[in-house]
């Protein structure tokens, strides 16, 4: 991972998965501080039978890949294969709605509105801020860091426990929602543990920073990772044909995390399993009489407690659900029945 020391450029900016904005700034998320707790994990588990002999996705065809609009299968004209170079040369065409789709500079772009010439969507603040060049730039030089003073343990450690929870779908098909600059889309790639991987986001300037940080590692420029746009309330893919899926850092950014998770319900295989992290609007330990100025400071980006993100899983579908959590960082994995 690139990194450089914090510049003043950098102290303008902080806040979860958005470092530090300017405190008059309209766009500025809220500072999150909690007391230093020890990582604890909880499970509730329901006793399921899984099938020894769940399929696994094909990483030499991309029958997965569907249309936005209507969900349908996309058919595929070019090289076969999920690397970068045969997405790059491939077109996609919807068999029902016969829309098309194509890659732009150096990614496939599946959302609704791709191709449009004359509408123009007004997203939240937000997703917008993500879209910036410069704070995609930033993102792993000096932005990521900060997430340390909330309680997230790192990269590499948050990989390995991510890893764990990902056992039941190796050698399937991961996709990583909300990627930003591919920062764990590379290190899954560079696992070996799967077919394939789709680093995706809705960010364009997100999308050409993890084909910057690509470039460097030749080896990873040949394994099966795609990069696709996309919006993970409308994600491009055939119902139940995902093993795994992750969303690092991502589920407070989204503008609605219960269509968000229910559609990656939709797309995970009977089995698949969901990972996230995420930042905790405050934990059990946080004294009442500060909850609610925590509530009001929250507003804007989604934060929520641990019992409404299992609430939230729950009730799109998914079961086995398992946290771990330290200060305002917890990181959360379910499954599909």
């Amino acid at each position: 991972m690139a990194t450089t020391a914090p510049s003043s450029l950098h102290q303008t900016f902080l806040s979860p998965k958005h470092p530090r904005l300017h405190q008059n700034s309209h766009l500025s998320p809220p500072r999150l501080r909690f007391h230093s707790l020890p990582i604890r994990a909880t499970t509730i588990t329901l006793q399921q039978e899984q099938s020894s002999s769940t399929q696994k996705s094909q990483s030499s065809g991309i029958e997965f890949l569907s249309c936005p609009v209507c969900y349908e299968p996309l058919i595929r004209k070019g090289p076969t294969g999920l690397n970068l170079e045969a997405i790059y040369r491939s077109g996609f065409k919807c068999r029902k709605c016969d829309k098309s789709y194509s890659s732009k500079d150096i990614y496939l772009d599946l959302t609704v509105t791709a191709g449009l010439k004359q509408y123009v969507e007004v997203n939240p603040a937000r997703t917008e801020l993500f879209r910036s060049p410069l704070v995609s730039f930033l993102y792993e030089r000096g932005w990521r860091q900060n997430f340390s003073s909330s309680g997230f343990p790192g990269p590499d450690e948050e990989f390995k426990m991510a890893q764990d929870y990902f056992k039941p779908a190796e050698g399937g098909l991961l996709v990583d929602v909300s990627c930003g600059s591919g920062l764990f889309s590379r290190k899954f790639a560079k696992s070996g543990s799967y077919s394939g991987v789709v680093a995706l986001d809705f960010s364009e300037n997100m999308l050409r920073q993890c084909y910057d940080f690509l470039k460097r590692d030749a080896t990873l420029l040949a394994t099966n990772l795609a990069l696709v746009r996309a919006d993970v309330s409308r994600l491009p893919f055939a119902s139940g044909s995902v093993d795994a899926v992750h969303a690092g850092a991502a589920l407070h950014c989204w503008p609605s995390p219960s269509n968000a998770v229910a559609e990656i319900t939709r797309v995970l295989r009977s089995g698949g399993v969901f990972v996230g992290t995420t930042f905790l609007r405050y934990t059990p330990t946080t004294p009442w009489y500060i909850r609610p100025f925590r509530e009001r400071i929250a507003q804007g980006y989604s934060y929520l407690t641990e019992e409404e993100i299992h609430d939230l899983c729950t009730s799109c579908g998914l079961t086995n659900y398992s946290s771990k959590v330290q200060q305002s960082f917890i990181m959360f994995s379910a499954q599909k029945p």
